[in-house]
């Protein structure tokens, strides 16, 4: 492994039916870093806890995450790959930590406010304070550096708060605080079917999403579908931005093709969908009717997938149960 200089830790829910807005957004980017960075990436299956899982889907789900990673490129050699519950220490540190996190921070997050909406009462505890227990899947092994989406942006903050709360309280170094890498463009990724609403895996039309596990004919047939309007593509990004959907599409062309929007809007200014989607279809089809096909072929040899997580929980279990090993002696619980 290599030095914790720079070391990443990241994670995906495994809630089924990952699709291009979570490859764009996150899994893409860590292929990426996987060169530079000591890299631990995890399936989050007690975060997934938060909500009501079917316990058949739920582990059917974390093999389909695992394969995700593999298909995308992460290489399990170079990278940590493991589902978090195999590591125990991860519900530990949750724990240590939530004693010392103020339920004012907590009251501040904004996605319990979203997800737990008007049944506030009636939500768990873990929906509540899952920010904590992500503090912790970081701290745990002391990660220097977290790609996140915008939307976990305040939760990665109240990581560095803890980290520093819990040196200060102790008088140590302990935990760095974890920096976040926020990518570029193009990490939003729209439905389909409707431009002005996020690319969802709850949304019931399949047919507003490209999913990860979608054939290379299937890819083609959801971008030839999907919803646009009867002009030709414009030629400024302000007209762009004027249309939802044809903007969703660019977008995914310009990240696709690793171009910037303004570069991919050039190259496409003028035309009419029907040319423009036969365009995006085969980019498309290039790079995720290639996942599609190997994360298929991953699937049926669920051995292998066991076996990578396995190795993974070996690898991340040497490098937690130290870290935690300390954190008891810094804290005052006796080990005898």
């Amino acid at each position: 492994m290599g030095s914790p200089a720079n070391r990443i830790f990241s994670g995906v829910q495994p809630t089924g039916n990952l699709h291009l807005g979570n490859y764009l957004g996150a899994i893409r980017n860590w292929v990426a870093l996987q060169t530079s960075y000591d890299c631990i990436f995890c399936i989050v299956d007690l975060h997934a806890l938060t909500q009501p899982q079917d316990p058949k889907q739920l582990l059917a789900q974390t093999r389909e995450v695992t394969a995700a990673y593999i298909a995308a490129g992460i290489d399990p050699e170079r990278c940590i790959i493991f589902n978090q519950s195999t590591v125990p220490g991860h519900a530990e540190l949750g724990w240590l930590l939530s004693c010392m996190t103020p339920l004012g921070w907590l009251n501040r997050m904004t996605q319990f406010k979203e997800k737990a909406g008007k049944q506030r009462d009636n939500a768990g505890l873990g929906l509540y304070a899952y920010p904590v227990l992500m503090a912790a899947d970081i701290l745990l092994y002391k990660a220097t550096h977290v790609p996140v989406g915008e939307d976990q942006k305040q939760h990665l903050e109240l990581s560095r708060d803890i980290a520093g709360a819990f040196n200060r309280r102790y008088g140590v170094e302990f935990f760095p605080l974890p920096e976040p890498q926020i990518f570029g463009a193009a990490t939003r990724v729209m439905s389909l079917r409707d431009g002005t609403k996020k690319m969802s895996k709850s949304d019931t039309s399949d047919y507003s999403r490209i999913n990860m596990t979608d054939d290379a004919e299937t890819v083609a047939l959801k971008i030839r579908k999907a919803r646009t309007d009867s002009e030709p593509l414009p030629d400024t990004l302000e007209a762009l931005d004027k249309r939802a959907e044809a903007a969703n599409l660019v977008d995914i062309y310009a990240a696709l093709t690793d171009l910037k929007r303004e570069e991919a809007l050039a190259r496409v200014a003028g035309q009419n969908f029907s040319k423009f989607k036969e365009d995006l279809a085969e980019v498309s089809v290039a790079i995720l009717g290639k996942i599609g096909g190997e994360m298929q072929r991953l699937m049926a040899d669920p051995g292998y997938i066991d076996g990578v997580l396995k190795r993974g929980a070996e690898r991340a279990n040497a490098i937690a149960r130290p870290h935690l090993a300390e954190v008891f002696d810094i804290m005052g619980l006796l080990r005898p």
